[in-house]
């Protein structure tokens, strides 16, 4: 620990409870809005330094509705994401215009996913990728939700990277898997199966990732290395690591400017070494760097498989738009593709087109809708990412009635009723879509997503 911090005081604040931060979507809401709306609601919210969409927030409903089942969760306008998370983002986005292509390469459950894309504006490219298996439902899941898509997952051992993409990807994100000291605040069981043998197994992992980070970055890009732990192993030798394989190729950027108050965590290689008392957070470290030269890449033999998608005809997509139009009021992204698989229709972000012959992926962008004889069926997460409330097709709920939409049941407008599909909102921002029966909004939330317990009361 840095001489002008305290032991004593690192041990007295991994003993207090970690302050609870969110971070606005500002691809469905801006700030100002955001703060607007929750204005009534009694929240506390002061600004996260480093972050300017990141907020700690005092509730005075703690005790009687979750922070996730709030209304302005569930429609996607706030991510939970602890403050000292948020900075890895900030410091891969600052003064960089290369986001034609990003990588985060351990992106569940998404927190940093959907604050990049946030910064994309749904843009360009976003590959979100996990290892573990268990972790890429509720990845998509917060991707939908946000309104993300611009992303495609991949379900890989990051360490494939820098052989099957080489240097391929504007920026990279490695917030790498670590032993989690910095997490004992929100976590009492963090340390429980710490050792110092299971550091060093951790940090030959973290060396390995690395490495193929930087070989699938493009020369001239930038790649940020983070971990929520505080040993050198896993941090500050894990990028001289980096240096040493590659040499001059690398190069460490200071980030002593990311932020006011920056120079407290940082490092004299120019890294921020954050020590929960230092900013009252979670313990992290974070290191941007800088592709200055090729490198070599290993070569891999590539087995595939078929690609069960194929582009829409001109015709074809021109149709679908003209459908999704006429239907919701809803137009296609323009940075956007149409692709078919059977009856179903997909939107890919445009800028994927080279990888789709170079990576197998899990999920690209976002199910549009299933073909039938009559039309389309348009889905749930394509409302949620490209509806914004406004469109003529809305119909705006209460909250005894978006209550009982969350909960899965069909709404019964008083004097209302019309044919075909329709956007569902509440307080003016789309929760679903839904169809028409009679007088009878079918309610069309996925299962998945049904919550019976503990809901919002406004």
């Amino acid at each position: 620990m840095p001489e002008h911090l305290s032991m004593d005081e690192f041990i007295a604040i991994c003993k207090t409870p970690l302050r609870r931060s969110i971070r606005v979507n500002t691809l469905k809401i801006s700030v100002k809005d955001f703060l607007a709306r929750v204005a009534d609601k009694g929240w506390t919210l002061t600004p996260v330094p480093w972050c300017d969409t990141g907020f700690w927030i005092e509730r005075e409903d703690e005790e009687s509705v979750s922070l996730g089942n709030t209304a302005e969760h569930m429609a996607g306008l706030f991510y939970i994401q602890e403050a000292s998370s948020m900075m890895p983002v900030v410091a891969l986005l600052k003064d960089n215009d290369k986001l034609d292509c990003v990588l985060d390469m351990a992106s569940a459950p998404g927190s940093k996913t959907t604050q990049i894309a946030s910064a994309m504006n749904n843009q360009g490219a976003l590959v979100a990728n996990e290892l573990a298996a268990s972790r890429i439902k509720v990845l998509h899941s917060n991707l939908q939700r946000c309104g993300v898509f611009n992303a495609a997952l991949t379900h890989f051992d990051g360490c494939v990277f820098g052989g099957w993409a080489p240097e391929s990807f504007d920026s990279i994100l490695l917030d790498a898997p670590c032993s989690g000291e910095g997490a004992i605040r929100k976590d009492d069981d963090a340390m429980a199966n710490w050792s110092l043998a299971s550091v060093e197994d951790i940090a030959a992992v973290q060396r390995d990732l690395i490495i193929s980070g930087f070989q699938a970055l493009k020369p001239g890009g930038v790649m940020v290395y983070s971990t929520c732990t505080l040993n050198l192993s896993e941090n500050q030798k894990v990028c001289q690591h980096l240096k040493e394989t590659f040499g001059d190729a690398v190069e460490f950027e200071s980030l002593a400017d990311l932020f006011d108050g920056a120079d407290k965590a940082l490092t004299e290689e120019g890294f921020l070494h954050v020590y929960p008392q230092i900013f009252d957070s979670e313990g992290f470290f974070v290191a941007r760097i800088r592709k200055l030269a090729a490198v070599e890449s290993p070569a891999v033999k590539k087995r595939k498989g078929k690609f069960p998608f194929s582009p829409a005809s001109s015709k074809d997509s021109q149709a679908i738009a003209q459908a999704f139009k006429q239907d919701l009021d809803l137009d296609i992204p323009a940075d956007s593709e149409i692709w078919l698989r059977d009856k179903e229709v997909w939107l890919f972000p445009s800028k994927l087109r080279d990888l789709l012959s170079e990576i197998r992926f899990q999920r690209i962008g976002i199910k549009l809708a299933e073909q039938h004889k009559k039309g389309y069926r348009w889905q749930h997460e394509a409302i949620m990412t490209l509806a914004t409330g406004q469109e003529k097709t809305a119909v705006a709920l209460d909250a005894a009635q978006a209550k009982e939409w969350f909960m899965g049941r069909d709404i019964r407008p008083d004097d209302l009723s019309g044919k075909g599909e329709l956007i569902v909102t509440y307080r003016d921002y789309p929760i679903g879509i839904g169809k028409w029966v009679g007088n009878r909004i079918k309610n069309g939330l996925p299962r998945e997503l049904v919550r019976d317990t503990n809901l919002f009361d406004i």
